[in-house]
């Protein structure tokens, strides 16, 4: 690994240097993805058995609310400036203290968010037009990413809008005019069309909704759902636009609480689907944060007679089929019995399918398995007492995507952290989005969120098909449904809360948790699947401060962090 300043970047890591690791060889990549050599009819992920499934109060929790507020209620402009920088909680804001400032947000502070994520433009641009390309792997090769797109349309957006009103738009007043020769006609037209984006979320962050939906009308001329990655996530932030405004207009509102109602992207997560298992093999970051995260597990299991798994979010349980199987392969593995207790609040039914698929599984790998349900109303209910403990085992809490739905609640969250304080588990693992969707100020919300999707439908268009099926329901129905509702809700309703690994490190602290160092296996686990599907040049690893961030092309997608309890 190479050290740059605080952090570190994965780079390599040699097989030969890590052959010896016995806990790696009980993880491999392989286990739950492309095994052969496991023909018992119970492999619940086998390739037979996967073509039929495919058919089928905090006190401070302020913190928690908001990590790059201006009090000021910041533009557009000011957002896209301040995004990019790091390091920097400034003062924090409440949802009500919001309304209670709530104007036309057009202010040179809001552009520091843009300005920041648009920095390097003209040195980038300088360098693409510097170097020509012929041939067509060449241009496909140099070919601007989503991510640059969205940040020459930002650069151009704050230059157009600090020019006075009267002023008259000249090539020669753009200080990057001259190097956006090196577009292509298709880039150029993605650019123009995030401008367009960026001024329709303009006016309906001033509340202009006339002009505001005029622009959205263009807009959705230009953009579409099966073209090119800008044009696609354009779409969606479009639909998102149009649901605030149909909101604060009161125009089409029945029809924006239908969209609403119909999917549920967390209750659709607890059954394998086609579309499920497609991401899950086809695109990096499922397997990556899954098989980093189960090493740290084994590691912190490995002499244990009885493992006990208290899972936040079992969802498919596909986690829990791959440790099996680890545990299965190790040869000094002397495992008595495996316990796993799934916590929910809902749809019990789908928690029982998912733990009569786990006990045949484990039959067929000769797991000794325990299947727990431990339901309640809300997590505000969840009480130390409500699980069977035993003295002589282990426990380990796994949480997958799943604190950050508690964001909206904070009583529920505060109560599952002190029962997670109060079982004492030997360690804990945590996967969260690595993004701050959760400011009160929508234009900080709408820009974040812009940034955080246009990389990950960058990521789509690398690894699947544009007509491709499970992509089309992925990006709608998933990741749609996210945009709409960081964009398009406030309150309560907004359910789609994202905070960055340093707000949940703060936030951590005060139930005495402490980030654990991810060993060397486990970086290696996450190397090997960057390896598996080739794309060094884009996925990054960055250790930041023992938590684990991955990245794509730069822009930070997710976080696996591992927390152990010390005494208070």
């Amino acid at each position: 690994m190479e050290e740059v300043n605080t952090e570190y970047r994965v780079h390599s890591y040699g097989g030969e240097k890590w052959g010896d690791s016995r806990a790696t060889d009980y993880l491999s990549p392989d286990f739950g993805c492309h095994q052969d050599d496991i023909s018992n009819e119970g492999f619940l992920f086998s390739k037979y058995q996967l073509k039929e499934q495919q058919e089928e109060k905090i006190s401070d929790y302020e913190l928690l609310n908001d990590t790059r507020v201006d009090i000021d209620s910041p533009p557009l402009e000011t957002c896209l400036e301040e995004i990019a920088k790091l390091g920097e909680i400034p003062p924090v804001i409440s949802d009500v203290e919001a309304k209670k400032k709530k104007k036309c947000p057009i202010s040179l502070a809001a552009l520091e968010l843009l300005k920041n994520y648009s920095g390097g433009v003209k040195k980038m641009m300088g360098e693409r037009v510097k170097e020509p390309c012929n041939d067509k792997t060449s241009n496909e090769a140099n070919k601007l990413s989503t991510d640059e797109i969205l940040r020459i349309a930002g650069t151009r957006f704050i230059q157009s809008s600090s020019q006075p009103a009267d002023h008259v738009p000249s090539m020669l007043s753009h200080p990057f005019e001259s190097s956006f020769y090196g577009l292509s006609y298709e880039e150029t037209k993605d650019v123009e069309l995030v401008e367009l984006l960026l001024s329709c979320a303009e006016k309906v962050g001033c509340q202009q909704f006339e002009r505001g939906s005029k622009l959205l009308n263009q807009c959705y001329q230009l953009c579409s759902n099966r073209g090119n990655p800008v044009q696609r996530v354009v779409h969606y932030f479009c639909e998102a636009l149009r649901e605030r405004v149909d909101k604060e207009t009161g125009r089409n509102i029945a029809l924006s609480l239908l969209t609403q109602q119909q999917f549920d992207p967390d209750k659709a997560m607890m059954t394998l689907k086609a579309q499920h298992y497609a991401f899950h093999q086809e695109v990096p970051f499922s397997q990556l944060s899954l098989f980093a995260g189960l090493q740290a597990i084994i590691e912190n299991v490995a002499e244990a007679k009885k493992i006990h798994i208290i899972d936040l979010g079992i969802r498919s349980g596909l986690q829990w089929t791959i440790l099996m199987q680890a545990l299965a392969s190790s040869h000094e593995s002397q495992l008595e019995l495996l316990k796993i207790t799934a916590l929910g609040t809902t749809s019990k039914h789908l928690i029982e399918e998912t733990g009569e698929r786990l006990l045949s599984f484990a039959k067929t790998m000769n797991i000794p398995l325990s299947f727990k349900i431990l339901m309640v109303s809300d997590m505000s209910h969840l009480k130390e007492g409500l699980f069977e403990l035993d003295a002589d085992e282990k426990v380990v809490v796994y949480s997958s995507f799943l604190l950050r739905s508690f964001l909206s609640e904070p009583d529920q969250l505060e109560s599952v952290m002190k029962v997670i304080r109060s079982l004492n588990p030997c360690v804990m693992v945590a996967i969260e989005v690595e993004a701050n969707h959760n400011s009160p100020f929508f234009v900080n919300r709408f820009i974040e969120a812009l940034f955080y999707y246009g990389a990950f439908f960058d990521c789509l268009e690398t690894f699947m098909k544009r007509d491709d099926e499970n992509r089309m329901i992925s990006e709608s129905l998933y990741f749609g449904q996210g945009i709409r509702n960081i964009v398009a809700t406030e309150g309560k309703q907004r359910k789609i809360r994202h905070v960055t690994i340093d707000v949940w490190r703060s936030f951590f602290a005060r139930f005495g948790m402490e980030s654990a160092e991810l060993s060397s296996s486990s970086l290696y686990q996450a190397k090997l699947i960057i390896q598996k599907f080739s794309c060094e040049d884009s996925c990054a690893l960055d250790v930041n401060a023992k938590c684990l961030i991955v990245r794509w092309k730069g822009t930070p997608i997710l976080s696996l962090s591992v927390w152990k309890f010390v005494q208070y």
